[in-house]
């Protein structure tokens, strides 16, 4: 753990007024007061926001002139004395240094997971408790654009805070707040826990700056300073003082209780601290003579104890604060077009790679501790670092500079080099481990070869497992070798998850001729796919972008094949050469409509797509099962970019945080003239074609390929921008693969002065009523209607950045009769703009910038020998379609497949020789045992001293399935079945979600809050206590349950009473 970032409220108190003694031998100002009960009390909270990266990158800020101590404690901490640190622990024991928050960074709260989230505040939390033995009880979310239900009753109240504070909402919800006094919340973001998981959150009245009246103090801050010597002119103490009163009742009027917070400071402040507390020490002075109203230096936690004491009814909060509208270093007048909805799909290769590496460092963690745990050899610390500063509010949301965005992909990448060694020696040893018996050292070498800019390569050695880190761009190294010499290419396939996985696995292979045969020796059945034109042209630009060289040769097919692989375990498969006649993998053919009236089903099993040659963009989906048929049409379309440079009275620009679109345009390929690829042989429109992979009676999966490209006479005025999709069905699945290009041959296009944003939209025949369903984090739906906020009357000003919502998970409609549901594999952003149909943001590239602070456009390139181009994005969506109250399962299941894909390592061998000397299938838990369908392991890790930090994960909401959303069970014994559980664990003892203190202690001091029209607490389901002599854990729906474990050999008592 390399960089926490961590808001400090600095308190001088007494301490404050012996220092100014020196300074001045006539004046010791008064800073000692405490709360009045019969006055206004203003709280004055010195704080400072520094990023962990923005317009600087991490190390950018820390070496620079925006060094001190709030942004980058745990470096700083490092750095010092024993003698400084002795006087910072004495600061922290007497309150006046108080760690509020607590994470490695302040995450954003939109296109974070919630696994991500969970384990960067765990890291920050835990180094806290380590060195200081203090536990944060205050959520400080001032700065993130927008604000989560997940943050408010998972990363708030299941952390044990006592209170959450923010800084952004939207213009219209904060004016409608002040006039009603509701800026101050019980926010109830569970529909699943209720009031169980409230906690009390405040929105500031304006961001998280001082009030309006004159009060920043910088150095060269404007502020009239209180001018208190009567000998010299410009003497200002009443005026000051009735500036601060006047301040003080404004923000009392809007405000409940006789307690209002000054939020004294805003980004990169206190770097000449003196001038702020000089000021402040005056003014408490000055104004507590007055009398009028008391003013006092205080934290957040005094601030949270001073509200809660009064015994006030709050008013009830629930969902979420999304999307936005909010000032930002501009004026209100652009408030009605400034939708903070753009950032929800800015950057996506960012966003896609830090949801990759996030899903590998659940399954590095996991190997680690099978294999044991290092602190001195390859580990996964490097990567928990990276990833935890990833979920920055202006990292992972893509609204930070290039060279900034560029550092955490290099972090990421470092992190993941490290993590890939320890992934690659613990598979190492568990292959070469008999089951269940412990495993001991590799003996196997295994060499790294080069890092080559972003990404890492294990060189290719006999006896030597190999992972392919690039091939989400079709290359994979290990895989594309010579195998007619008789060597075989041995695949092992591990899963993450706790159940067992049937699941398809595709790779880039030089040869047709290929077989693929389990560690059973039995054959596979499997199919060669040619690869795409487009796949190959974007596989080599982009290795030779990152490794600084073009591939040696090219790989014409894909190799795809079924794997069944147990829970946290791996199966072993081997891929050889044909050795005899009528052995191969099936090899793809190709279909042909023969008429305009013709037709073709795509897929078999229960799901069909029906294609027919005059209506190709509308096929039938049809599932024989569910009975469940629907039109489905699919389509590109993309938003010009606002420009509003010159226009005082709407200003507002598209940008990196701002959608503002200037018009939609569709993309019509029926409206271009085509040119057919004759390789792939496909071509959508009139005569048709569709690929199919067709095996015998067994289909692995279909393809259908769209691909268009634009005639080059047409009119240079054209918009040229070509999306490309293929879809597949993989038999024995329900759901419909997208994959696609933006753009295939080529980058958005901006040679027309005009950024683009580009779109697709799933259209179906649902009439759904204004009505869609987002995910918050990952984890609960909320529901959302067109048009429509639930906490006051929106006016509509653009009607599409006005509905576009985060997606981390999925998005879904319903009708009476059936659920469409769609799922990603990175954060975007969506919405359902015309009833019946979902869109998905894809990518941007935009010319201006938006006037929020990062002063960049975003137009990202991609830079091959001193050539650049435009970013091309490629990337995944899945859908089904269910009968009304089914499509849950198929969310929660397969969503943690997306998060969760399966982690292939590559070996050669000579003839049978891996086979027969290596372990070829494996499961880290009870082979009988399965968790439960709605039980996810989202940490399994050891920690300090050889403990395990164990977190198990309800998946579905209360009554969100009538199957799945009930209490389930996991037992401990069969999760560990190679330790004698009774006798080796000395004590698991549940935590609080970031494992900084006992839930039980947690529970005992979190304040409980009263709301408005609640007489009682509701009844909420949750887990009981676990049976230490039966060990199983009771989970309830959207329960999550943290657990240290420590295996000793001291006790027989598992679970502290």
């Amino acid at each position: 753990m390399e960089i926490m970032k961590v808001l400090m409220v600095v308190l001088l108190l007494l301490l404050g007024a012996s220092l100014f003694v020196v300074e001045s031998k006539y004046m010791v100002y008064n800073t000692s007061q405490g709360t009045v009960s019969d006055k206004i009390n203003v709280h004055l909270v010195a704080h400072t926001h520094d990023d962990v990266g923005w317009l600087k990158t991490i190390d950018q800020y820390y070496v620079g002139s925006n060094n001190s101590i709030q942004a980058f404690f745990q470096r700083w901490w490092a750095d010092q004395s024993e003698t400084m640190q002795h006087v910072v622990k004495e600061l922290v024991s007497s309150g006046q240094l108080e760690f509020i928050n607590g994470g490695m960074c302040m995450h954003d709260e939109a296109v974070t997971h919630y696994i991500d989230m969970i384990d960067q505040t765990t890291l920050g939390h835990r180094f806290i408790k380590k060195d200081f033995g203090v536990t944060p009880r205050i959520g400080w979310q001032i700065d993130p654009f927008g604000h989560s239900a997940v943050q408010a009753y998972l990363l708030g109240a299941e952390i044990g805070f006592d209170s959450l504070f923010f800084g952004r909402i939207d213009y219209q919800d904060r004016a409608k707040r002040k006039n009603e006094k509701s800026l101050e919340v019980v926010w109830q973001g569970s529909k699943s826990f209720g009031s169980s998981a409230q906690i009390f959150a405040g929105a500031f009245p304006k961001n998280y700056e001082p009030p309006p009246g004159g009060f920043y103090f910088e150095v060269n801050d404007p502020s009239p300073v209180v001018q208190d010597d009567i000998n010299l002119f410009d003497y200002n103490v009443q005026e000051r003082v009735n500036d601060f009163v006047t301040a003080a009742v404004s923000q009392a009027n809007i405000t409940r209780t006789n307690h209002i917070m000054w939020t004294m400071g805003t980004d990169f402040k206190y770097q000449y601290a003196h001038s702020w507390f000089r000021q402040m020490d005056k003014l408490i002075h000055y104004v507590n003579m007055d009398g009028r109203v008391n003013a006092l230096y205080s934290t957040p936690s005094i601030y949270t104890d001073a509200k809660h004491a009064t015994n006030e009814h709050w008013p009830v909060k629930t969902e979420d604060f999304f999307p936005i509208r909010s000032m930002c270093f501009s004026s209100y007048a652009d408030h009605a077009n400034a939708y903070w909805t753009g950032y929800f799909s800015s950057r996506p290769a960012l966003k896609r790679y830090v949801r990759m590496m996030s899903g590998y460092y659940l399954a590095a963690r996991q190997l680690e501790f099978y294999n044991g745990r290092s602190n001195t050899g390859p580990n996964t610390d490097s990567l928990a670092d990276s990833l935890a500063i990833a979920q920055h509010h202006d990292a992972v949301t893509g609204t930070e500079k290039q060279h900034v965005a560029d550092d955490y992909a290099k972090r990421l990448s470092i992190g993941y080099t490290e993590a890939e060694k320890l992934v690659a020696s613990s598979l190492g040893c568990l292959v070469e481990s008999a089951l269940h018996t412990g495993c001991q050292r590799s003996t196997t070498k295994f060499q790294q070869a080069k890092t080559h800019n972003l990404f890492s390569l294990i060189s290719l050695k006999f006896d030597v497992l190999l992972l392919c880190p690039l091939l989400n761009i079709s290359y994979c190294h290990a895989s594309e070798v010579d195998l007619s010499q008789g060597r075989n290419l041995i695949v092992v396939v591990y899963n993450s998850l706790g159940w067992a996985r049937d699941d398809a696995i595709k790779i880039p292979v030089l040869d047709e001729n290929v077989i693929v045969h389990d560690s059973e020796k039995r054959e596979i059945v499997s199919q060669i796919i040619p690869i795409a034109d487009a796949f190959v042209g974007l596989r080599n630009s982009y290795v030779n972008a990152y490794l600084g060289r073009t591939p040696a040769v090219t790989p014409k097919y894909w190799l795809a094949f079924t794997v069944s692989v147990p829970p946290f375990g791996f199966s072993t498969y081997s891929i050889s050469s044909v050795k005899r006649a009528g052995a191969h993998s099936t090899k793809s053919s190709v279909y042909t409509f023969r008429n305009e009236k013709s037709t073709v089903e795509v897929g078999q099993g229960n799901l069909k797509l029906v294609f027919s040659a005059d209506q190709v963009k509308h096929p039938d989906y049809v599932n024989s099962r569910s009975l469940v048929k629907e039109s489905v049409e699919q389509s590109f379309s993309f938003y010009a970019g606002y420009n509003g440079t010159g226009n005082d009275k709407d200003p507002q620009n598209d940008g990196a945080y701002v959608f503002r679109p200037n018009g939609t345009f569709p993309i019509k390929p029926e409206a271009q003239v085509c040119v057919l690829s004759e390789v792939l042989a496909v071509l959508l429109f009139s005569p048709s074609w569709i690929r199919s992979m067709v095996g015998g009676n067994f289909t692995f999966s279909w393809n259908v390929l769209e691909r268009c490209d634009c005639d080059k006479k047409m009119s240079k005025t054209l918009v040229i921008i070509i999306p490309q999709k293929i879809t597949r069905l993989y038999k024995g699945r329900e759901h419909v693969e997208v994959e696609f290009i933006v753009s295939e041959v080529g980058p958005i296009p901006i040679e027309d002065g005009v950024g683009k944003e580009v779109a697709t939209q799933i259209t179906t025949t649902m009439e759904t009523n204004k009505t869609f369903y987002t995910d918050s984090n990952g984890r609960d739906f909320i529901k959302r209607i067109r048009d429509y906020r639930a906490d006051w009357d929106l006016e509509v000003n653009q009607p599409a950045a006005g509905n576009y919502y985060p997606i981390n998970l999925g998005i879904y409609i319903q009708d009476d009769k059936k659920e469409f549901s769609v799922l990603l594999d990175r954060a975007l952003g969506g919405s359902s703009l015309v009833d019946g149909q979902i869109e998905l943001m894809l990518h941007r590239r935009l010319l201006l910038d938006d006037s929020k602070g990062v002063a960049e456009i975003l137009n990202e390139t991609v830079c091959v020998h001193d050539q650049c181009k435009g970013l091309t994005i490629q990337g995944k969506y899945y859908f089904r379609i269910d009968p009304i109250g089914e499509g849950a399962k198929w969310r929660r299941s397969f969503g943690q497949e997306i998060y969760s894909p399966l982690l292939l390592a590559f070996a050669e061998e000579d003839g049978d020789k891996w086979m027969n000397s290596h372990v070829t299938t494996f499961s880290g838990i009870d082979s009988s045992y399965s968790l439960p369908d709605n039980v996810a392991v989202i940490t399994l890790q050891e920690i300090d001293d050889g403990k395990i930090l164990l977190r198990l994960a309800h998946l579905y909401e209360i009554g969100e399935d009538k199957d799945l959303s009930v209490m389930t069970t996991v037992e401990l014994k069969k999760l560990f079945p190679g330790k004698k559980v009774e006798e080796m664990i000395g004590k698991a003892a549940e935590m609080s979600l970031s494992a900084n203190q006992e839930r039980t202690e947690m529970e005992k001091k979190r304040l409980v809050w009263k709301a408005e029209g609640s007489s009682r607490t509701q009844a909420v389901l949750r887990g009981g206590p676990v049976d230490p002599a039966k060990l199983v854990v009771e989970l309830a729906p959207m329960e999550i349950r943290t657990f240290v474990i420590d295996f000793d050999h001291k006790s027989h008592h598992v679970f502290a009473s």
